[in-house]
């Protein structure tokens, strides 16, 4: 009997369809081969010329760097062998932020509306630089002390907890009479990194956000932290992948059960697979957002985000969640296509080299947060 073509083609869809994904996967050496490859590259150029990337979003060039000292720190302690030359290039990637943020000011990496008028706090540095060049200079001291930076990150720490605690909503600003739940939360892992480090104590400041988050900051139809609001806690945009992948990861360093909760109801909410790929929405389904900058682009159909997705890797990869992180690396090597010679994806970009390079190496800074904080609390001093 011979079978109608349209059958034999469903027949031979239904075995192949799920066999594609088998050869998209990257196993451990594969991945290991990948954060190799970019960390190298980076190594090679640890302050490139970020003009594409400045033309179209200068807090890429920041945001850039901060993935990048992150991972090389993270590389530093799981491999001490390699930090000769990891060391370096955290320090040349730092002195040259410090640098520019005094040179040219904190708007030097922020978008033009920095400008648009004052800050609701008067006192206000944004948050968004703050955070991250304490969480940069925290991140390298966690690996060796390095005095040459303390007096710059004892400065923007106490400038951090100075703007939050002045704040009704408990939160600094990044822009004028904005908040975003990604920078405070950053901040507050910064704060979380710096304090391991020194023995500094800003465990107060945290508990007093995340009180005040779970009270006012929360979507009430998903639970989600919502991304950004005003100085004083009025809601601007609601619950976002491109945020939430990252403010969850920043609260395992300082609540380790916020963090999972937050977790596990975005990885509800947000991601997605299908015949061993993964991809993340930028959005809850009940959201009426529109694309932007932050966003990316919206695959139609799949609703799948560029940048929540990006960031979902960094999520799946902090809470273990190994499946979908393989999925989601999956819909990477089919989608993004890599140069083997590089670890890059060309169709990615710096920022998302640095960041698929942090989702790779992370766990050692983490750990060391952890052990430091028993350390201290029996007065065993500071981590080596």
């Amino acid at each position: 009997m011979r079978l109608p073509l349209p059958l034999l083609l469903l027949v031979a869809g239904c075995a192949w369809l799920p066999a594609i994904q088998l050869f998209h996967r990257v196993g451990p050496a594969e991945r290991e081969t990948i954060a190799g490859q970019l960390v190298e590259h980076t190594v090679a150029e640890p302050v490139p010329r970020a003009d594409v990337m400045r033309a179209v979003n200068p807090e890429w060039d920041f945001m850039r760097r901060t993935f990048v000292v992150l991972t090389l720190a993270n590389r530093a302690i799981a491999k001490p062998e390699e930090r000769p030359r990891l060391l370096p290039a955290i320090d040349a990637i730092v002195d040259s932020t410090i640098a520019l943020a005094s040179h040219e000011g904190d708007e030097h990496f922020m978008l033009p509306y920095a400008k648009r008028g004052p800050f609701r706090d008067p006192f206000a540095h944004s948050l968004f630089i703050d955070g991250e060049l304490v969480a940069m200079i925290a991140a390298r001291d966690l690996v060796e002390p390095r005095i040459a930076t303390r007096h710059e990150a004892e400065t923007r720490a106490a400038r951090i907890e100075r703007a939050m605690r002045a704040s009704p909503s408990f939160s600094g600003e990044s822009y004028p009479d904005e908040c975003w739940t990604f920078c405070n939360t950053t901040a507050l892992a910064g704060l979380a990194m710096f304090d391991r480090a020194t023995g500094a104590h800003h465990d107060d400041l945290a508990r007093d956000w995340i009180e005040h988050a779970k009270a006012h900051l929360v979507d009430p139809k998903t639970g989600i932290l919502v991304s950004s609001y005003t100085w004083d806690g009025e809601v601007l945009d609601g619950a976002e992948g491109s945020s939430i992948w990252m403010s969850a990861h920043n609260l395992l360093f300082v609540d380790e059960a916020f963090a999972r909760d937050q977790y596990d109801r975005a990885r509800r909410e947000l991601g997605a697979s299908f015949l061993g790929f993964g991809w993340a929405r930028e959005w809850p389904a009940s959201s009426q957002a529109r694309p932007d900058i932050d966003s990316g682009p919206i695959v139609p159909l799949l609703d799948a985000s560029a940048g929540s997705s990006g960031l979902a890797l960094l999520g799946a990869s902090a809470f273990r969640d190994e499946q979908w992180f393989g999925n989601l690396l999956s819909s990477l090597e089919l989608t993004a296509f890599r140069d083997e010679r590089t670890g890059h994806y060309r169709a990615s970009n710096d920022v998302g080299d640095a960041v698929l390079g942090y989702a790779l190496s992370f766990g050692p800074l983490l750990e060391r947060v952890r052990t430091t904080r028993v350390a201290f609390a029996s007065g065993a001093g500071g981590a080596r």
